[in-house]
């Protein structure tokens, strides 16, 4: 009899791919509790893979800037040798294309982020119920610490070549906080389909690789012709700009930009966050068949 008793006091949680919108107020408040609770776990879960991934590595924090470092170190290579011409910088050429690729791999890190986190976390999904945006809060605690010492470094760096950013160096978390928002919206919007597709994961370098070469990373914006509408059409590319204008602390010229875009960010992550939200017990029920 006790068992039975306690047994019917069980929570039994039931995945379909029942449409969730017609609940609307419900299901908002439903999301807004979720995301409360998620940040005790999605603490463990970064804190757990931060260690994890810096454990095994032989140089521990030296891979959150190899890239960075090998990425500047080629592009250098290419503007010595006359390879590719480019345009002159208002910034020493190695201050440029070092502060652009470290930017971009803090953007890239937040875009990988989501995920990696929720392909991770394949096999307790369908076995274990907690609130999935944990795995999204967890991606972007990963990403902060990831670029706090990317930036740690950079800002080392360009001490040693003579940039002292002064007093900008305040606002620059939040330029950063910008680009990892980007990246995670970025992020987020391809999750659902990367769940299902590995070939998401696979291409999506590939489609980063192309974006850089269209954002001011390692050559600035052209003066005119079709690069120069790309390049303004780019949201990235004053996310990119005033973060690399308080790093050397110059004035920033395209902060509103910069804010009108963060807006619009966090209005489609939101968007996106419902649709992630709708979407995983539909790929969960997948996933478990």
């Amino acid at each position: 009899m006790s068992a039975e008793r306690h047994t019917r006091r069980l929570n039994v949680t039931v995945y379909s791919p029942a449409p969730g919108l017609g609940r609307g107020g419900t299901l908002l408040a439903d999301m807004r509790r979720d995301l409360a609770r998620s940040g005790g776990l999605a603490w463990q879960l970064a804190v757990r893979d931060i260690r994890s991934q810096y454990r095994q590595a032989a140089l521990g924090l030296l891979w959150a800037f190899i890239l960075p470092l090998a990425n500047t170190a080629a592009w250098l290579f290419i503007q010595r040798a006359g390879i590719v011409k480019l345009a002159p910088t208002d910034l020493p050429y190695p201050v440029y294309v070092f502060t652009g690729t470290v930017l971009w791999a803090i953007f890239m890190d937040a875009v990988n982020a989501p995920l990696q986190q929720t392909i991770a976390a394949k096999p307790m999904l369908a076995k274990i119920n907690f609130p999935r945006e944990a795995l999204i809060l967890s991606g972007i605690l990963q990403a902060l610490f990831n670029a706090a010492v990317k930036l740690a470094v950079l800002l080392a760096a360009l001490l040693v070549l003579g940039v002292n950013p002064g007093p900008a160096v305040l606002w620059v978390p939040l330029a950063v906080a910008a680009l990892i928002l980007a990246g995670t919206t970025l992020g987020l919007l391809v999750t659902p389909v990367g769940i299902l597709y590995t070939d998401v994961g696979k291409g999506l370098p590939l489609v980063l690789q192309f974006a850089m070469y269209v954002s001011p990373v390692v050559f600035p914006p052209p003066a005119g012709g079709w690069g120069a509408v790309v390049f303004a059409l780019n949201p990235l590319t004053p996310l990119l700009l005033t973060a690399r204008d308080l790093l050397v602390g110059s004035a920033p010229a395209q902060v509103l930009q910069s804010v009108a875009v963060s807006a619009a960010l966090l209005v489609a992550l939101g968007g996106l966050w419902l649709v992630y939200r709708l979407a995983m017990p539909i790929l969960i029920e997948r996933m478990s068949a």
